[in-house]
């Protein structure tokens, strides 16, 4: 679907569905996802993480990141947050409080920290995404795009 689904209605209902066919009928705003070891691995184009943030997923939760999805959710608004403590803790459906500016996760069994993020990963974040926050900082609302001329 990566360069023929565009509409981000469409994009929404095709998220995790080779994992779970269900899973973008039965998500609900500010669902926390919660992953295993190199999240995102093999999962590098943007829409990977595109199709959690059109289902409105709070976040994600991992014990680690692949490199490029890590950067794509936070390019894309989408919290990640590493914390292998926190995945075996919690248990599906269980309600939890990610509080970002203290680091932590609380759930039924307790807190657990996770790494702070950087001020700037922060920004973007909650800019709801590194193009809304350039946008916002240049006080453009539209990014010039540059001119791409092919051979003639």
């Amino acid at each position: 679907y990566t360069y023929t689904v565009t509409d981000p209605a469409d994009i929404a209902r095709h998220a995790l569905e080779d994992l779970d066919p269900d899973f973008a009928s039965a998500v609900q705003p500010g669902d926390v996802i919660f992953g295993g070891r190199n999240w995102g691995n093999g999962s590098s184009r943007e829409q990977a993480v595109t199709t959690l943030k059109y289902n409105h997923v709070g976040a994600v939760v991992a014990r680690s990141f692949a490199r490029i999805y890590f950067r794509n959710c936070v390019n894309q608004g989408m919290l990640p947050v590493v914390s292998a403590p926190a995945v075996d803790a919690i248990q599906a459906g269980e309600t939890i409080e990610v509080d970002v500016e203290a680091s932590t996760i609380r759930c039924a069994r307790g807190g657990f920290t996770f790494p702070p993020l950087s001020p700037s990963i922060l920004a973007i974040i909650e800019a709801d995404g590194l193009i809304p926050m350039l946008r916002k900082k240049l006080g453009v609302e539209h990014l010039p795009m540059p001119e791409i001329k092919g051979g003639e």
